[in-house]
């Protein structure tokens, strides 16, 4: 994790989108730091109990009642993640 300064919020940050006219509210924990590399054929997801506790609570933003199959969270550099992080997408998919 880079110990500069960070591209996530310093304060709470709520984002809504809207998916098939169902509401989605994102939060961002204060001081939340996550950064995300990818390691050829792994993914390394490396963040602060803050980062944690915030992706946590985007899946399960995600998993709750009423949310269409393919709502989904994209989080990119400088977008919800570090500085040099590769793109995380978080999708819900129902299907079988």
């Amino acid at each position: 994790m880079n110990s500069g300064s960070s591209s996530t919020p310093v304060e709470s940050t709520h984002v809504t989108a809207v998916t098939d006219g169902v509401a989605h509210v994102f939060t961002w924990e204060a001081d939340a730091r996550i950064e995300v590399r990818s390691l050829g054929r792994e993914v390394v997801i490396e963040a602060n109990a803050a980062g944690l506790r915030t992706l946590a609570a985007h899946l399960l933003v995600l998993a709750g009642d009423g949310v269409p199959d393919g709502s989904h969270l994209h989080l990119e550099d400088g977008n919800g993640l570090e500085e040099g992080s590769v793109g995380l997408v978080l999708e819900r998919c129902d299907d079988e």
